[in-house]
């Protein structure tokens, strides 16, 4: 059987696998993501499956020992107890000043910068910030390279001088002296 046949022949167990997985998870999405894992794990051993067997067996198989590996990954992940009566400094700052508070004022504030950027500036910035390449942007704003570069340069000059209140205070290395 070529590894195509036998693609083709999993995936065409993916209805009764579902079934199957809801039977563990008693949730979709969870069930989708046990589909997924145990179609995937096939799929690459398909080389010790033994042709004349039962595949649907083979695959549940697969599914049940999925199922409980990653069970109890996630009850000996869950089950880490800290030994100390008090918890440390380092981590109660942590958990006290890390929050999404502070990102949301963090996003909005380099929103405010975006928003007050020139569009000769915003829209070659945005682009290239999306992963486009210089010379797609040069060719769908129907300018010269260099000036998508300059603009780029110069939209990241006005960016930092807007959000200069995040600079941590780390030394920058110096290239050279003056």
């Amino acid at each position: 059987m070529t590894k195509i046949e036998f693609n083709t022949l999993v995936l065409r167990q993916a209805s009764s696998l579902r079934s199957y997985a809801l039977h563990f998870t008693h949730d979709a999405d969870d069930a989708n993501d046990l589909v997924q894992d145990t179609m995937l794990k096939a799929i690459t051993y398909y080389n010790k499956f033994k042709e004349g067997t039962n595949l649907k067996g083979w695959l549940y198989t697969i599914m049940k020992n999925t199922f409980i590996n990653n069970y109890r990954r996630f009850v000996k992940m869950s089950t880490f107890v800290t030994k100390s009566d008090e918890i440390s400094s380092p981590n109660l700052v942590f958990s006290s000043t890390k929050n999404q508070g502070e990102a949301k004022f963090v996003m909005d504030d380099i929103k405010r910068a975006l928003d007050r950027l020139p569009s000769d500036y915003f829209v070659p910035f945005t682009m290239y910030f999306e992963g486009h390449k210089y010379h797609e942007i040069a060719d769908h704003l129907d300018i010269p390279i260099g000036t998508v570069k300059t603009r780029i340069h110069v939209a990241r000059k006005l960016l930092k001088k807007s959000l200069k209140a995040y600079d941590n205070g780390v030394a920058k290395p110096i290239y050279a002296e003056n």
